[in-house]
């Protein structure tokens, strides 16, 4: 796997302990759980600025400490992709046959463009040509770009369900890199394989939904028949249930100590301490 990014950690922190019952966090624990992935303080600073000027994010100060919340915009955007996460079978594609979307934006507006194919690429799509971007199954469009719609110039995007008249394997192995998916797959379980028990729960659990919030990202749900035999996805699900149900209760529990209403009201900086897992 990729190094993690200070941004990709705090979305899969979200992600994982507010989303569900949203409150403002304090600053020093959202840098308190990455100083444990090994982010540097400055580093964590930097990618909360950037995910406020995403819309992603709102500070407020209280007394003495700065609290992050997440916007509607990133209630919707972890919504959306909580639904993956947390599936059951997020590497099976949904429905049949394959999605089309074909989109024109303008080249002076690149930030949305970069929203719109990154919000392609988590869905599973790949350009075939400029402009016409497939996806296996019966991909819910709207859904997933309902967090863009307010900033999409009218008819902008089109989108159709089809299926394959003639072979399409050539163009699925042109569109996307099917050996690099599988090392993908097999890093995440070589990488997790065992964890260092010297990194507090919090910060491990949080290290695990980043990681798997990129391998899904990369994995794109094709049909098996295109995906060779000893196809590592389920061991990669295996993997992260089995881990994710190990970190849970310890990870919660540090969670709830640190963001209880007692050390919110002191003003506390409370430090993460390492715990067995």
């Amino acid at each position: 796997m990729a190094d993690r990014q200070p941004r990709q950690l705090l979305l899969a922190f979200f992600g994982e302990h507010v989303l569900d019952d949203p409150f403002p966090v304090r600053a020093s624990v959202l840098i308190g759980v990455l100083d444990g992935a090994g982010i540097t303080a400055s580093a964590t600073r930097a990618a909360l600025d950037r995910l406020i000027a995403a819309g992603v994010l709102a500070r407020t100060r209280s007394g003495r400490e700065i609290l992050f919340s997440l916007t509607p915009h990133g209630l919707a955007v972890l919504t959306e992709a909580a639904g993956r996460v947390r599936s059951s079978r997020p590497f099976d594609p949904v429905g049949q046959g394959w999605t089309l979307v074909t989109f024109s934006i303008p080249e002076d507006q690149r930030t949305l463009r970069h929203r719109l194919r990154s919000t392609l690429t988590w869905e599973g799509f790949a350009p075939l040509r400029d402009g016409l971007w497939l996806a296996p199954g019966e991909v819910d469009v709207a859904a997933a770009f309902q967090p863009l719609r307010p900033d999409l110039p009218p008819h902008a995007l089109m989108a159709f369900h089809a299926r394959e008249l003639l072979p399409i394997g050539a163009a699925v192995r042109s569109a996307w890199d099917i050996e690099a998916i599988r090392h993908e797959h097999l890093a995440f379980i070589t990488n997790w394989s065992t964890v260092d028990k010297t990194t507090s729960p919090l910060s491990l659990r949080t290290m695990l939904v980043a990681d798997w919030l990129a391998l899904l990202r990369i994995d794109p749900r094709l049909p098996r028949e295109f995906m060779g035999a000893g196809w590592p996805a389920a061991r990669s699900y295996e993997t992260y249930r089995r881990l994710h149900a190990a970190l849970a209760t310890a990870s919660d529990a540090e969670f709830a100590a640190l963001t209880s209403s007692a050390s919110d009201r002191s003003g506390d900086q409370p430090q993460l301490k390492a715990s067995q897992t």
